[in-house]
């Protein structure tokens, strides 16, 4: 029986069409996958399907009734919950505060006890083992999602949106995470599990509809299809998952880093005595589970937070000292941060002015404080074409790309730079297959001709795929660096829970 039919379906934004007469069949009691590329239209579809969006045309029924779907509080009434990529959750407030958050019929009579229990006791059900009592920002990643699912339930949500749910989790939270899901819909619940994650989509997904340009390009039982023809409908042509070979020998040391003690943004330690080196021509992984010091050891490299010891050296130089713009100008250190919307780009701006945002007041780009237009965009021309960023305009705001197309801006203003090290965080994370494929090939390229890269990233089959050498870090250390070859799935996952290297 389906529960959520989206009949021709179409929404635009101006002249840019995003959802075009999409249809989609929802079974009662199913787990639907929807993937596609980003910019594919899946987050869109569902935001129409939960009122955030009003569509153009097209009509919805739920339950065989058809339905106007004005607001997310006419989606909420109609049990449809959606759990966002980014979670809506108040750090400073308990897990039972923020689920009973805007539940209405509250008011003085609130007793927060009785929902504790409550909520206590749907957690169980689902074996979500989450504290009601517990403060959020005290949670790991993957619980904070679990408060997310809690909430929709707690509001007798049978129709669960997820988007692009594993994108924030670690390996061991993901195969958690899918259990759950399973778990969920053999308790009845229908569930719109939308990502880029081909390995998820065939380990957990009942039926597949597949998007792209805003159209739904197949949909098919997951049963009956494979992860190569998936990745051939989402961007249109075949997909390499071996990546070519490219090893050469890693040359002389770059990096030094010893001793190194730093804080995170709460005060307390996040490195703990660490220490690494890194060859020329070597890409190094960095994997552990999220919150293990990763971003702070690539941000106290890349000089956005400081030392209280230890010291980095690049080609034997002590650059402990030096400040941001040094290490990028004089010590050759390119830097792509993990929040690329945040931190990467001006959102607001075109593509042009991202490009330049290192060397706005430099030859050729300025002289004499006037900047050279015409060379800025026949530059930045040539490096959306080599770099294959899609973009419609390119004047248009880097916020109306994809995810993909907007890591692909910082790579290629930060290679361009042509660094000596290249320091990049979570460099596939949100990403669909053709823009991880890209990403990686670029990479492996650069490597080819000499640089050496820190990678850091939660996502080991990433890791994997390109790193020479790979680093794990527990609670500011390292427990032990193994090359590519000794580096398998179950030695890492070790290592990840602080067993050092002769144990694992």
């Amino acid at each position: 029986m389906d529960h959520v039919v989206i009949d021709r379906v179409t929404k635009t934004f101006g002249a840019f069409k995003a959802l075009d007469r999409v249809t989609l069949r929802i079974r009662k009691g199913s787990i639907h996958a929807i993937l596609g590329e980003n910019g594919a239209g899946k987050t869109t579809l569902m935001n129409v399907l939960y009122g955030l969006y009003q569509p153009d045309e097209g009509t919805i029924r739920i339950d065989g009734r058809p339905v106007a779907i004005h607001s997310p509080k006419d989606a909420i009434a109609l049990g449809i919950g959606m759990i966002h990529q980014h979670f809506m959750l108040v750090s400073s407030l308990t897990v039972a505060e923020n689920v009973v958050l805007g539940l209405g019929g509250q008011g003085p009579s609130l007793d927060l006890r009785a929902h504790a229990r409550r909520i206590a006791e749907l957690s169980r059900d689902f074996g979500f083992e989450v504290d009601p009592t517990a403060p959020v920002w005290r949670l790991p990643m993957g619980m904070r999602q679990r408060v997310e699912i809690l909430k929709a339930l707690y509001r007798d949500a049978a129709i669960l949106i997820l988007d692009e749910p594993t994108s924030v989790l670690a390996p061991g939270e993901i195969e958690r995470f899918l259990v759950g899901l399973r778990r969920l819909r053999d308790g009845g619940y229908t569930i719109l599990f939308i990502t880029h994650k081909l390995e998820e989509v065939m380990a957990v997904a009942d039926r597949v509809t597949v998007m792209r340009n805003g159209a739904v390009t197949a949909e098919d039982e997951t049963a009956a299809t494979d992860r190569r023809r998936l990745a051939r409908l989402m961007v249109g042509r075949e997909v390499v998952f071996e990546l070519e070979e490219r090893h050469g020998e890693p040359g002389a040391v770059v990096l030094e880093a010893e001793g190194l003690i730093a804080e995170n943004d709460r005060g307390l330690r996040a490195l703990d005595d660490l220490s690494l080196n890194l060859r020329t021509g070597e890409i190094l992984g960095i994997a552990g589970v999220d919150g293990n010091g990763q971003s702070e050891l690539a941000e106290v490299i890349a000089g956005l937070r400081p030392l209280q010891a230890g010291r980095i050296r690049i080609h034997g130089r002590d650059i402990s000292n030096l400040d941001v713009r040094q290490r990028r100008t004089v010590a050759g250190i390119g830097f792509v941060p993990e929040d690329r919307q945040g931190t990467g780009l001006v959102l607001d701006y075109g593509a042009p002015e991202n490009l330049i945002l290192h060397a706005f007041d430099r030859k050729p780009v300025a002289r004499l404080g006037i900047l050279n237009f015409g060379l800025i965009n026949r530059r930045a021309a040539e490096l959306v074409r080599k770099y294959d960023v899609r973009l419609r305009d390119l004047r248009q705001p880097v916020r109306l790309l994809s995810g993909g197309n907007q890591q692909k801006l910082i790579l290629a203003r930060e290679i361009e730079a042509a660094p000596a090290i290249l320091v990049i965080l979570q460099p596939c994370k949100g990403l669909d297959v053709g823009a991880i494929e890209f990403v990686q090939n670029t990479l492996l390229e650069q490597r080819a001709r000499g640089m050496a890269t820190l990678y850091v990233s939660t996502e080991l089959e990433h890791v994997l795929a390109v790193a020479d050498r790979i680093a794990v870090m527990y609670r500011g250390r390292i427990t032990g660096i193994l090359d590519r070859g000794d580096a398998t799935p179950e030695r890492l996952g070790l290592l990840m829970a602080g067993s050092d290297a002769n144990a694992a």
